[in-house]
């Protein structure tokens, strides 16, 4: 790649973090701890289910 070529990846992301970073009052609100338990206690379910069979 040559100095005077730009890919653009900083450009472009920038307009991403902009878009991601912007409140929206209307957005569901999930606590991660919320996210992780409830991957963790699907987790036992298929685990549970799977030796039941």
């Amino acid at each position: 790649m040559s100095s005077g070529q730009n890919s653009g990846g900083l450009m472009s992301s920038a307009g991403l973090v902009r878009y991601f970073d912007a409140e929206d009052r209307n957005a569901i609100r999930i606590d991660p701890r919320t996210v992780v338990a409830f991957g963790v206690l699907f987790g036992l379910l298929v685990l549970i289910l799977g030796f039941a069979v």
